[in-house]
């Protein structure tokens, strides 16, 4: 998912999202063909995951996602229920606990579970390279 949206000059973040072992929503960004803030990779995959369920509750489901979420897309993976958030790559500004904050807040009454997962090489490298070529395209 993350390179389908490499190759359509997204910030190449990919999600899928799993039930019982089946993906049931994927997504990649599209903030750029489409002209919309909200389609980020984890925000397309919960809204496929909850059309084929038919239901916005993802419970037990897990999503896996390239990179660490922002605060838009954590606060959808606890509003849709989701178990487990799976990420590869941490996001360079992860070091400030964001993403914990939000997902461990109060004013949530759900708790997502938070775990690292394979891939985090690739993920960065992906992420390295289409930041690379952005700025030399820019710099011509």
């Amino acid at each position: 998912m993350a390179e389908k949206a490499a190759k359509q000059g997204e910030i190449p973040v990919g999600a899928v999202v799993v039930k019982d072992g089946k993906i049931i929503g994927k997504g990649f960004n599209q903030r750029e063909r489409k002209q919309l803030a909200t389609k980020h990779a984890e925000i397309v995959a919960i809204e496929k995951a909850c059309k084929r369920l038919k239901s916005w509750r993802l419970d037990g489901c897990q999503i896996y996602v390239t990179l660490e979420p922002c605060p838009m897309c954590a606060g959808a993976i606890a509003n849709a229920r989701i178990d487990t958030l799976l990420f590869a790559a941490e996001e360079k500004t992860s070091s400030d606990g964001l993403l914990q904050s939000i997902l461990s807040s109060l004013r949530l009454n759900h708790k997502v579970e938070v775990k690292r997962c394979e891939g985090k090489e690739d993920a960065q490298l992906l992420l390295q390279n289409f930041f690379k070529e952005k700025r030399k395209k820019s710099s011509k």
